[in-house]
């Protein structure tokens, strides 16, 4: 342990690789192909490989061939131990001296309690994806959850498409609007018990310190609106990324939420995102 440490440590203190850690974090529990990661970090594929290669060899990324592609994702006991280390020992056994704020601390005595709980859904151009995330969660649990959604990158306009999807559902379309992350990181933002990012460019990106540490999970699904084909086959991709942002929602509500402690919610949610959806296609 002694040896393994400094080591994983050292490993972690370039700053690319840091990066690799970090966006392999963000999208736990993925395996991500290599090609989007070096796409997603703008590194050249042998680049990728060295830095990639450094992080196995610190045991703290695994990897799987799946067909011709190589997938990579963070071996989550090397990291937890890892950074337990940091925070028993290094803090003196007094893990909440060295969280900001007491955020850990405060979190880490239990579970969630029973009340309203605020939830973030974000994707890159907040038009379809994370709207539908949204206004869903909003509809079959609004007396229980106030939610949110916003883009790395928003778009204008709402999809027509997911406009279109959300209508014929009976959802209420008045109040949507695709809105930039920055109106959720002022002082006066909301303060967010979840964070979900439900597009993998997105969860692919540096995201912001949320304060209070929400709990947060990566429900990436495939953009609907680059489905090609004729109107009918664009509206079906529309519809079947709804169904399926549905069938979380269902899960994530039906969640004993007061009654799970921190690591037993943080599995519950990663599980969600997991979950066998069928994808948009042609």
């Amino acid at each position: 342990m002694e040896i393994e440490i400094p080591n994983r440590l050292s490993t972690l203190g370039h700053p690319h690789r840091l990066a690799l850690f970090r966006l392999l974090m963000r999208r736990y529990p993925d395996r991500v192909p290599a090609t989007e990661l070096a796409r997603a970090l703008g590194l050249k594929a042998n680049t990728l490989s060295t830095y990639v290669n450094a992080l196995m060899q610190a045991g703290l990324v695994s990897r799987e061939r799946v067909g011709t592609s190589l997938r990579y994702a963070i071996d989550m006991d090397i990291a937890r131990e890892t950074i337990d280390y940091l925070m028993h020992d290094c803090c003196r056994g007094r893990p909440e001296i060295c969280a900001p704020h007491g955020d850990l601390a405060a979190r880490a005595d239990g579970p969630l309690t029973d009340r309203k709980y605020t939830v973030l859904f974000i994707c890159t151009g907040n038009s379809a994806r994370s709207i539908f995330a949204e206004t869903i969660l909003r509809d079959i649990a609004g007396d229980r959850f106030v939610a949110y959604s916003a883009g790395t990158r928003p778009r204008a306009e709402l999809n027509p498409f997911a406009r279109a999807a959300l209508e014929h559902k009976g959802h209420d379309i008045s109040v949507l609007r695709a809105k930039n992350i920055a109106e959720f990181q002022g002082a006066d933002a909301p303060d967010f018990d979840f964070v979900f990012t439900v597009c993998n460019q997105a969860a692919n990106e540096e995201c912001p310190s949320w304060k209070g540490q929400p709990v947060s999970a990566h429900w990436g699904l495939p953009d609907p609106a680059k489905v090609e084909g004729n109107t009918a086959q664009k509206r079906r991709a529309f519809q079947q990324t709804y169904r399926a942002l549905r069938n979380r929602m269902i899960a994530f509500t039906a969640l004993p939420l007061a009654a799970l402690d921190p690591m037993s919610l943080q599995k519950a949610v990663d599980d969600i995102g997991q979950s066998k959806q069928e994808s948009p296609s042609t």
